[in-house]
């Protein structure tokens, strides 16, 4: 195809002439997601939030998500709960912890009910909470555990002394008491100060009491990937790769398209193109067998990337063409002569245009006389040079590669023909007229007297 070939219009085409194809292939994708479904159970997800109070860094956080899917940690959740068969490593695949804001852990756990998960979520809390309390009292001092306590108690005690100074201190109003006693109060105020401080900064106190804030909600629906997720995704997914298919292989075939390609193909001059009204079968390629009614049962038969057809004029404007491609055939030839029309054999486009041309060419004001026969494209064989004296190809563009089209020159130029010419067919969207103006088709009846008249004269 061209280098323009993934457009809209050609995947509308696609979808358009390939459409049951394409939907035997999405339902047969979404048989496999229903199957990848019943190999992989429903699995069901729900959190516990556990708020770590006070003032944590961004590297602490992280440290307590590692510690929260620990295998401590998991090991003693799956020994609480004491499900049949699961072991710890095994939970281990089925929780992680992730750090929020707010100094929030979420612990989220799986399992295969929402019973089950539920269940994980909150023992993974509980635990978690557990072990980092017992890791803050290891890591404790038991003497310096005492220290805050006797430090409030001394302090306690300097400020009752302060007091009782200040009571014995001079009543009088002179200056050196009056700084006396407010010396001693500010230093009182700063002893409290310092202990209100002192119980603020602890950070062993805090950061141990970590707070599970409620239950893991019961989970409603599954977690990703559902069955009707995997059905729809494999649906889809074989849709595409039937699409993406239909590209590859347009873009790599070798058909030819163009009318330089296809005269370069022959070795010889195009001398025009004609048209065809379109009809369904004219893009079944003719064929009996189990084979054949498979690709009509899934509609592959039909040639989507011809071109739609465009609608055309009426029977006395597709003639004329036929007339100027005969008339340019007389003045292609130096004298009158007979020539064999070879046709590609499953062109049913180009066999019904060629049959047009032969009743043309009969009916001009000066005849030539044209055989039509079909040419196998993997067998290539013209018949010998008996009255004819050279060969006019009637083929369809898209149709064919440019090694079968050289196979059918080949094979004129073993039987001693001369390629004089080539026409090109395209079908055309002929206006619907009425029954009793619709004009009779002549190419049956010419063909049919001419095979006839060849039999005569063989």
């Amino acid at each position: 195809m061209s280098d323009d070939t993934i457009r809209l219009v050609t995947i509308g085409r696609i979808i358009r002439r390939r459409r049951r194809f394409l939907i035997i292939l999405a339902v047969v994708g979404a048989l496999v997601g229903y199957g990848t479904s019943l190999l992989f159970p429903p699995r069901y997800t729900t959190s516990a939030s556990v708020l770590l109070p006070g003032a944590w860094q961004e590297r602490e956080l992280l440290t307590q998500v590692e510690i929260a899917t620990s295998s401590v940690v998991v090991d003693r959740a799956a020994a609480t709960l004491g499900w049949h068969g699961v072991s710890g490593s095994e939970l281990r695949d089925r929780v992680s912890a992730k750090a929020a804001d707010g100094n929030i852990i979420k612990i989220s756990g799986t399992a295969d009910t929402p019973e089950r998960a539920q269940r994980l979520s909150d023992q993974m809390a509980q635990q978690f909470v557990t072990f980092a309390a017992r890791i803050v009292g290891d890591n404790t001092d038991p003497e310096a555990a005492t220290r805050p306590e006797a430090l409030r108690q001394m302090v306690a005690k300097t400020s009752r002394r302060i007091t009782e100074l200040a009571d014995a201190a001079d009543p009088g109003q002179t200056v050196e008491s009056v700084q006396t006693r407010t010396e001693l109060t500010k230093l009182r105020t700063t002893l409290q100060e310092a202990v209100n401080k002192l119980d603020q900064a602890d950070p062993a106190a805090n950061k141990a009491n970590m707070v599970v804030m409620g239950p893991a909600a019961r989970p409603a629906g599954e977690a990703p990937p559902t069955r009707m997720q995997l059905i729809v995704a494999g649906a889809l997914l074989f849709f595409l790769l039937a699409v993406i298919g239909h590209l590859t292989a347009a873009r790599m075939s070798g058909r030819l398209r163009t009318e330089p390609e296809i005269a370069a193909a022959l070795g010889s001059v195009l001398l025009g193109t004609v048209d065809v009204p379109g009809e369904r079968r004219a893009h079944r390629p003719e064929g009996r067998g189990a084979w054949a009614r498979i690709r009509r049962l899934l509609g592959v038969d039909i040639r989507w990337d011809i071109p739609t057809p465009r609608t055309s004029g009426d029977e006395t404007g597709r003639r004329i063409r036929y007339r100027r491609v005969c008339a340019r055939l007389r003045d292609q030839l130096p004298s009158p002569r007979r020539l064999l029309v070879a046709v590609p054999d499953g062109d049913e486009i180009a066999r019904r245009a060629a049959g047009q041309l032969v009743a043309e060419a009969e009916s001009g004001p000066s005849p030539t006389m044209l055989r039509m026969v079909g040419v196998s494209v993997s067998q290539p064989m013209v018949p010998d040079r008996d009255n004819e004296s050279g060969v006019l190809v009637v083929l369809s563009a898209g149709s064919w590669t440019a090694g079968e089209l050289a196979g059918i020159a080949e094979a004129c130029a073993d039987a001693g023909h001369e390629v004089v010419g080539i026409v090109l067919a395209g079908t055309v969207r002929a206006r619907p007229t009425r029954a009793a103006d619709r004009p009779r088709d002549p190419a049956t009846p010419v063909l049919a007297a001419r095979d006839h008249a060849t039999e005569g004269s063989g």
